[in-house]
C-alpha cells in the first residue's frame, strides 16, 4: 500500500501472491476507504508474462456486494463510483487462469484508487502452475490404464507432465499436468479407466506416496509368512527379529526339522498371520 494524502482513499486488505492452475480460480478481499462522499476513479492496469507477447490472456473481475463492477473483458480499463464515506467498502478481486496456461505463467494487477488524481495502490499478483488430479480405475488395473495414458501424455500438447501409479494405493491412479480439461479429454476412451475425482490434491497429500517405504514396514516379530523368492520359496516361517536399517528379517522355517534361522530381505516374504 502506498502512502496516501489528506482525504484521498486508501486500500486495505489481501494481496498476497497466489498460485493458481490452469482454468483456475483465486480471489481477493480487500475494502477502499473514503474521507466523507466522494466520487473514486479505479483504474485498472494488467501485466502479463513472463513473455508479455506470447502470454495468454487472464480473467480479471471485481465485485462489491451487489454484483460484478468491472471486468478485463471490457473496453475500458477504468470506471469511477460514489462511495459514501460512512465506514470501509468491501470488494473482491476475482482471477481466472487461462486454461491454456503454462506452466510459471504471470500475471500483475495494479489498481489504483484516486481523487482528483491522488490516492492509492494496490497489486495483486499470480502464477499458474500445475494440477494434480486423482484418476479412478478398475481394481487391479491401476499399471494398464497408466501404460495406456502414458504414450497419449506425449501426443500433441504436452498438457500431462506425470503419471503415478503407487502400489498401495488401489483403484486410482495421480496424474499431474496444466490443462484440466485436456486432462480429462485424454483418459476419455481408456479401457479401465472410470472418472476423476471432483476436485483437486496437493503435493502433500501424496506426498507419502512419492516415498518409497521400508520393505519391512508392516512386519512384526512372531508374525508367519510366506517366502516368495529365493531358495525357501512356498515355504512358512514365522518372524524371529528384523533389522530396520538394512531391511532385512530374520525367520525359523515352522516345517524345518531343525530350527535354523534365515536372514531374507524384507520384499521376499508376504505376511499371512499378525502375531496377536
Amino acid at each position: 500500500m502506498t502512502e496516501t494524502i489528506g482525504d484521498a482513499p486508501r486500500i486495505e486488505g489481501e494481496n498476497d501472491h497466489r498460485i493458481v492452475p490452469a482454468g483456475g480460480i483465486s480471489a481477493w478481499s480487500f475494502q477502499v476507504q473514503s474521507a466523507g462522499r466522494q466520487e473514486i476513479e479505479f483504474k485498472f492496469q494488467i501485466l502479463t508474462g513472463p513473455d508479455p507477447d506470447d502470454a495468454p490472456e487472464w480473467t480479471v473481475i471485481l465485485y462489491d456486494s451487489v454484483g460484478e463492477l468491472w471486468s478485463s473483458a471490457q473496453m475500458r480499463s477504468e470506471f469511477s463510483m460514489e462511495l459514501d464515506g460512512l465506514g470501509p467498502k468491501d470488494f473482491k478481486l476475482e482471477l481466472t487462469a487461462p486454461k491454456g496456461a503454462r506452466y510459471g505463467d504471470t500475471v500483475a494487477i495494479t489498481l489504483d484508487v484516486s481523487v482528483g488524481g491522488v490516492g492509492d495502490q494496490m497489486v495483486f499478483e499470480a502464477e499458474a502452475r500445475q494440477s494434480i488430479l486423482i484418476l479412478k480405475t478398475q481394481i487391479d488395473q491401476e499399471r494398464s490404464v497408466a501404460d495406456s495414458l502414458a504414450p497419449k501424455a506425449k501426443m500433441g500438447d504436452e498438457d500431462i507432465y506425470a503419471i503415478l501409479c503407487p502400489a498401495n494405493l488401489r483403484g486410482y491412479v495421480i496424474v499431474e499436468g496444466m490443462n484440466t480439461d485436456r486432462m480429462r479429454e485424454k483418459v476419455r476412451d481408456i479401457r479401465r479407466a472410470r472418472n476423476f475425482v471432483s476436485g483437486e490434491t496437493s503435493m502433500e497429500e501424496i506426498d507419502h506416496y512419492l516415498t518409497p517405504l521400508s520393505t519391512v514396514v508392516g512386519i512384526r516379530e512372531g508374525d508367519l509368512v510366506e517366502l516368495v523368492a529365493g531358495p525357501f520359496k512356498g515355504e512358512k516361517a514365522r518372524v524371529q527379529q528384523i533389522d530396520q536399517s538394512k531391511e532385512e528379517i530374520t525367520v525359523e522355517l515352522v516345517e524345518a526339522m531343525v530350527p535354523i534361522p534365515v536372514t531374507i530381505r524384507g520384499d521376499h516374504v508376504r505376511v499371512i498371520e499378525k502375531e496377536r
